[in-house]
Protein backbone atom coordinates (compact mmCIF):
# COMPACT_ATOMS: atom_id res chain seq x y z
CA UNK A 1 0.00 0.00 0.00
CA UNK A 2 1.49 3.62 -0.62
CA UNK A 3 -0.40 6.26 1.39
CA UNK A 4 0.51 10.01 2.11
CA UNK A 5 0.78 12.73 0.03
CA UNK A 6 3.58 12.50 -2.80
CA UNK A 7 6.49 13.82 -2.14
CA UNK A 8 6.80 15.04 -6.06
CA UNK A 9 3.84 16.30 -7.13
CA UNK A 10 4.60 20.06 -6.34
CA UNK A 11 6.64 21.44 -9.75
CA UNK A 12 9.26 24.41 -8.94
CA UNK A 13 10.17 26.97 -11.07
CA UNK A 14 12.95 26.71 -13.35
CA UNK A 15 13.17 23.17 -13.03
CA UNK A 16 15.61 20.88 -15.33
CA UNK A 17 14.54 19.63 -19.01
CA UNK A 18 15.41 16.10 -17.52
CA UNK A 19 12.68 16.81 -14.93
CA UNK A 20 10.34 18.58 -17.25
CA UNK A 21 9.84 15.70 -19.67
CA UNK A 22 9.42 12.93 -17.01
CA UNK A 23 6.36 14.87 -15.34
CA UNK A 24 4.73 14.93 -19.33
CA UNK A 25 5.18 11.28 -19.88
CA UNK A 26 3.43 10.95 -16.36
CA UNK A 27 1.21 12.87 -17.18
CA UNK A 28 0.88 10.59 -20.61
CA UNK A 29 0.58 7.29 -18.30
CA UNK A 30 -2.24 8.61 -16.16
CA UNK A 31 -4.12 9.61 -19.02
CA UNK A 32 -3.80 6.08 -20.70
CA UNK A 33 -4.45 4.80 -17.35
CA UNK A 34 -7.70 6.44 -17.76
CA UNK A 35 -8.95 6.20 -21.01
CA UNK A 36 -8.76 2.19 -20.01
CA UNK A 37 -10.36 2.51 -16.54
CA UNK A 38 -13.34 4.80 -18.00
CA UNK A 39 -13.54 1.48 -21.01
CA UNK A 40 -14.19 -1.19 -18.05
CA UNK A 41 -17.32 -1.84 -16.54
CA UNK A 42 -17.67 -3.35 -12.90
CA UNK A 43 -19.03 -6.50 -14.31
CA UNK A 44 -15.87 -6.82 -16.87
CA UNK A 45 -13.98 -6.69 -13.22
CA UNK A 46 -15.86 -8.97 -11.51
CA UNK A 47 -17.68 -6.29 -9.28
CA UNK A 48 -21.05 -5.95 -8.29
CA UNK A 49 -23.01 -2.77 -10.49
CA UNK A 50 -25.03 -0.32 -8.83
CA UNK A 51 -28.26 1.37 -9.44
CA UNK A 52 -27.93 4.69 -10.82
CA UNK A 53 -24.27 4.75 -11.17
CA UNK A 54 -22.90 8.03 -13.44
CA UNK A 55 -19.41 6.93 -13.51
CA UNK A 56 -18.03 6.34 -17.11
CA UNK A 57 -16.14 2.71 -16.58
CA UNK A 58 -14.59 1.43 -13.22
CA UNK A 59 -14.06 4.24 -10.16
CA UNK A 60 -10.60 5.13 -9.06
CA UNK A 61 -11.22 3.37 -5.58
CA UNK A 62 -12.58 -0.04 -7.41
CA UNK A 63 -8.88 0.00 -9.72
CA UNK A 64 -6.81 1.00 -6.75
CA UNK A 65 -8.84 -1.78 -4.45
CA UNK A 66 -8.31 -4.48 -7.56
CA UNK A 67 -4.32 -3.21 -7.61
CA UNK A 68 -4.25 -3.75 -3.57
CA UNK A 69 -2.81 -0.14 -3.62
CA UNK A 70 -4.49 3.16 -1.75
CA UNK A 71 -7.23 5.36 -3.56
CA UNK A 72 -5.06 9.10 -3.40
CA UNK A 73 -1.92 7.01 -4.81
CA UNK A 74 -3.93 5.30 -7.58
CA UNK A 75 -5.65 9.10 -8.38
CA UNK A 76 -2.62 11.21 -7.60
CA UNK A 77 -1.47 7.86 -10.62
CA UNK A 78 -3.76 9.47 -13.26
CA UNK A 79 -3.01 12.91 -12.27
CA UNK A 80 0.87 12.36 -13.37
CA UNK A 81 1.97 13.34 -9.38
CA UNK A 82 3.95 10.54 -8.77
CA UNK A 83 6.54 7.88 -9.70
CA UNK A 84 6.27 4.07 -9.04
CA UNK A 85 7.91 1.08 -9.93
CA UNK A 86 6.88 -2.05 -12.15
CA UNK A 87 5.38 -3.84 -9.41
CA UNK A 88 3.07 -1.57 -8.68
CA UNK A 89 2.20 -0.74 -12.50
CA UNK A 90 2.00 -4.29 -13.13
CA UNK A 91 -0.63 -4.89 -10.67
CA UNK A 92 -2.77 -1.77 -12.15
CA UNK A 93 -2.55 -3.42 -15.73
CA UNK A 94 -4.37 -6.66 -14.13
CA UNK A 95 -6.69 -4.57 -12.80
CA UNK A 96 -7.38 -2.79 -15.78
CA UNK A 97 -7.24 -5.97 -17.74
CA UNK A 98 -4.67 -4.60 -20.51
CA UNK A 99 -3.53 -6.86 -22.91
CA UNK A 100 0.13 -7.90 -23.88
CA UNK A 101 0.85 -4.65 -25.77
CA UNK A 102 -0.72 -2.08 -23.63
CA UNK A 103 0.80 -3.88 -20.09
CA UNK A 104 4.25 -3.56 -22.67
CA UNK A 105 3.29 0.48 -22.58
CA UNK A 106 2.36 0.72 -19.21
CA UNK A 107 5.82 -0.74 -18.09
CA UNK A 108 7.47 1.52 -20.47
CA UNK A 109 6.91 4.29 -18.08
CA UNK A 110 9.36 2.78 -15.46
CA UNK A 111 11.67 5.75 -15.14
CA UNK A 112 15.14 3.77 -14.49
CA UNK A 113 18.00 6.49 -14.42
CA UNK A 114 18.76 8.96 -16.79
CA UNK A 115 17.90 9.05 -20.24
CA UNK A 116 20.35 7.54 -22.90
CA UNK A 117 21.49 10.28 -25.34
CA UNK A 118 20.15 11.22 -28.44
CA UNK A 119 21.06 8.44 -31.84
CA UNK A 120 22.87 9.57 -34.23
CA UNK A 121 21.43 11.58 -37.39
CA UNK A 122 23.29 9.38 -39.91
CA UNK A 123 24.34 5.86 -40.37
CA UNK A 124 27.21 3.72 -40.17
CA UNK A 125 29.54 2.54 -42.86
CA UNK A 126 28.66 -0.92 -41.24
CA UNK A 127 25.14 -0.54 -40.88
CA UNK A 128 25.08 1.17 -44.56
CA UNK A 129 27.09 -1.82 -46.23
CA UNK A 130 24.36 -4.26 -44.38
CA UNK A 131 21.38 -2.57 -46.13
CA UNK A 132 23.27 -2.68 -49.65
CA UNK A 133 24.00 -6.65 -49.00
CA UNK A 134 20.41 -7.13 -48.94
CA UNK A 135 19.89 -6.75 -52.15
CA UNK A 136 17.71 -7.43 -54.09
CA UNK A 137 15.47 -7.73 -50.58
CA UNK A 138 13.94 -3.84 -49.80
CA UNK A 139 15.71 -2.89 -46.47
CA UNK A 140 15.74 0.69 -44.63
CA UNK A 141 17.32 1.98 -41.54
CA UNK A 142 15.18 3.88 -39.51
CA UNK A 143 15.68 6.28 -36.39
CA UNK A 144 13.83 6.61 -33.32
CA UNK A 145 11.48 8.88 -34.89
CA UNK A 146 10.80 6.35 -37.90
CA UNK A 147 12.40 8.72 -40.18
CA UNK A 148 14.85 6.72 -42.91
CA UNK A 149 18.32 7.16 -42.62
CA UNK A 150 19.87 4.39 -45.54
CA UNK A 151 17.73 2.41 -47.77
CA UNK A 152 18.69 0.37 -51.09
CA UNK A 153 17.44 0.54 -54.11
CA UNK A 154 15.06 -2.66 -53.76
CA UNK A 155 13.66 -0.79 -51.13
CA UNK A 156 12.74 2.22 -53.21
CA UNK A 157 11.25 -0.33 -55.77
CA UNK A 158 8.48 -1.99 -53.55
CA UNK A 159 7.59 1.13 -51.83
CA UNK A 160 9.49 4.44 -53.45
CA UNK A 161 12.58 6.28 -53.46
CA UNK A 162 12.93 8.70 -50.19
CA UNK A 163 15.14 10.33 -52.41
CA UNK A 164 12.60 11.59 -54.21
CA UNK A 165 10.78 12.78 -51.42
CA UNK A 166 10.99 16.25 -48.82
CA UNK A 167 13.42 15.23 -46.16
CA UNK A 168 10.76 15.94 -43.60
CA UNK A 169 8.56 13.00 -45.14
CA UNK A 170 11.06 10.31 -45.50
CA UNK A 171 9.43 8.87 -42.94
CA UNK A 172 7.69 5.46 -42.64
CA UNK A 173 4.56 7.01 -40.94
CA UNK A 174 4.17 9.97 -43.38
CA UNK A 175 4.50 7.10 -46.09
CA UNK A 176 1.43 5.16 -44.50
CA UNK A 177 -0.78 7.61 -43.84
CA UNK A 178 0.11 10.35 -46.20
CA UNK A 179 1.34 8.74 -49.31
CA UNK A 180 -1.83 8.24 -51.20
CA UNK A 181 -0.67 4.88 -52.92
CA UNK A 182 -0.09 3.27 -49.52
CA UNK A 183 -3.20 2.49 -49.30
CA UNK A 184 -3.57 0.48 -52.65
CA UNK A 185 -0.21 -0.82 -52.02
CA UNK A 186 -0.51 -2.32 -48.58
CA UNK A 187 -3.24 -5.53 -49.29
CA UNK A 188 -4.31 -4.98 -45.29
CA UNK A 189 -3.19 -1.26 -44.97
CA UNK A 190 -6.05 -0.81 -41.76
CA UNK A 191 -4.82 -3.05 -39.44
CA UNK A 192 -1.20 -2.58 -40.63
CA UNK A 193 -1.43 1.19 -40.04
CA UNK A 194 -3.14 1.13 -37.28
CA UNK A 195 -0.50 -1.31 -35.57
CA UNK A 196 2.29 1.09 -36.95
CA UNK A 197 0.38 4.04 -35.48
CA UNK A 198 -0.10 2.17 -32.01
CA UNK A 199 3.78 1.57 -32.12
CA UNK A 200 4.59 5.45 -32.73
CA UNK A 201 2.30 6.71 -29.97
CA UNK A 202 3.98 4.17 -27.61
CA UNK A 203 7.15 5.44 -28.57
CA UNK A 204 6.19 8.91 -28.75
CA UNK A 205 4.57 9.17 -25.15
CA UNK A 206 7.91 8.39 -23.62
CA UNK A 207 9.01 11.82 -25.21
CA UNK A 208 6.47 14.63 -25.04
CA UNK A 209 8.51 17.51 -25.04
CA UNK A 210 10.24 16.01 -28.45
CA UNK A 211 9.91 18.40 -30.99
CA UNK A 212 9.86 15.60 -34.06
CA UNK A 213 7.46 13.31 -32.26
CA UNK A 214 5.65 16.63 -32.17
CA UNK A 215 5.96 17.16 -35.73
CA UNK A 216 4.95 13.84 -37.26
CA UNK A 217 2.00 13.34 -34.92
CA UNK A 218 0.76 16.72 -36.51
CA UNK A 219 1.10 16.01 -39.25
CA UNK A 220 -0.78 12.55 -39.20
CA UNK A 221 -3.80 13.93 -37.50
CA UNK A 222 -4.19 15.85 -40.39
CA UNK A 223 -5.60 11.80 -41.65
CA UNK A 224 -9.39 11.17 -40.66
CA UNK A 225 -8.44 7.85 -39.96
CA UNK A 226 -5.01 8.54 -37.93
CA UNK A 227 -6.37 11.71 -35.55
CA UNK A 228 -9.28 8.68 -34.69
CA UNK A 229 -7.09 5.80 -33.48
CA UNK A 230 -4.23 8.03 -31.77
CA UNK A 231 -7.58 10.48 -29.84
CA UNK A 232 -8.10 6.55 -28.76
CA UNK A 233 -4.78 6.33 -27.42
CA UNK A 234 -4.21 3.36 -29.05
CA UNK A 235 -0.55 1.47 -28.46
CA UNK A 236 0.84 -1.56 -30.27
CA UNK A 237 4.08 -3.67 -29.86
CA UNK A 238 5.99 -4.86 -33.14
CA UNK A 239 5.75 -8.27 -33.74
CA UNK A 240 6.76 -10.40 -36.67
CA UNK A 241 4.61 -10.72 -39.22
CA UNK A 242 3.93 -11.67 -43.39
CA UNK A 243 2.80 -8.44 -44.90
CA UNK A 244 0.80 -9.09 -48.33
CA UNK A 245 1.91 -6.11 -51.06
CA UNK A 246 -0.59 -5.37 -54.28
CA UNK A 247 2.28 -3.81 -56.16
CA UNK A 248 1.21 -2.16 -59.66
CA UNK A 249 4.46 -3.95 -61.76
CA UNK A 250 5.40 -6.77 -59.81
CA UNK A 251 1.75 -8.19 -58.38
CA UNK A 252 0.82 -9.93 -55.52
CA UNK A 253 4.33 -10.11 -52.98
CA UNK A 254 4.14 -11.80 -49.46
CA UNK A 255 6.77 -10.51 -47.77
CA UNK A 256 8.10 -10.89 -44.05
CA UNK A 257 8.84 -8.07 -41.99
CA UNK A 258 12.02 -8.21 -40.37
CA UNK A 259 13.18 -5.93 -37.94
CA UNK A 260 16.80 -5.37 -35.51
CA UNK A 261 18.12 -2.92 -33.07
CA UNK A 262 21.17 -2.22 -34.14
CA UNK A 263 23.70 -2.28 -30.83
CA UNK A 264 26.34 0.21 -31.92
CA UNK A 265 24.11 3.16 -32.87
CA UNK A 266 21.46 3.32 -29.87
CA UNK A 267 17.79 4.18 -31.52
CA UNK A 268 18.17 2.97 -35.07
CA UNK A 269 16.63 -0.08 -36.24
CA UNK A 270 17.21 -2.42 -39.62
CA UNK A 271 14.11 -3.33 -41.28
CA UNK A 272 14.30 -6.12 -43.84
CA UNK A 273 11.49 -6.81 -46.26
CA UNK A 274 12.32 -11.30 -47.09
CA UNK A 275 10.07 -13.21 -49.25
CA UNK A 276 7.59 -15.33 -47.65
CA UNK A 277 7.34 -17.87 -50.67
CA UNK A 278 8.98 -18.57 -54.17
CA UNK A 279 6.55 -16.61 -56.34
CA UNK A 280 7.19 -13.48 -54.13
CA UNK A 281 11.35 -14.32 -54.52
CA UNK A 282 11.31 -14.27 -58.34
CA UNK A 283 9.19 -10.85 -58.47
CA UNK A 284 11.48 -9.07 -55.84
CA UNK A 285 14.36 -10.35 -57.75
CA UNK A 286 12.98 -8.86 -61.03
CA UNK A 287 11.78 -5.17 -58.93
CA UNK A 288 15.44 -3.61 -59.31
CA UNK A 289 15.36 -4.14 -62.62
CA UNK A 290 12.36 -2.01 -63.22
CA UNK A 291 11.83 1.44 -63.17
CA UNK A 292 10.75 2.67 -59.65
CA UNK A 293 7.78 2.06 -57.43
CA UNK A 294 4.26 2.91 -58.04
CA UNK A 295 4.50 7.12 -59.31
CA UNK A 296 4.01 9.64 -56.91
CA UNK A 297 0.65 11.30 -56.80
Amino acid sequence: MHGGEPAEHVRRPGGSPTRAMADGARRELGAFLRSRRERLTPADAGLPGSPGRRTPGLRRGEVAELAGISSSWYAWLEQGRVRTTEQVLRAVARALSLDVDETAHVLSFVERGAPHGQSPGWVSRNLLSLVQAMEPNPAVVLDPHWDMLAWNTGYAALLTDPARLAPKQRNLLWLVFRWPPARSLLAEWEPEARSLLGQFRAKAARHPDDVRYAEITGELLNDPDAARWFGARETAAFHPAVRHFRHPSAGDLRLRYVKLAAVDEPGHHFLAYLPDDEPTGTAVRGLTGRDGGPLLR
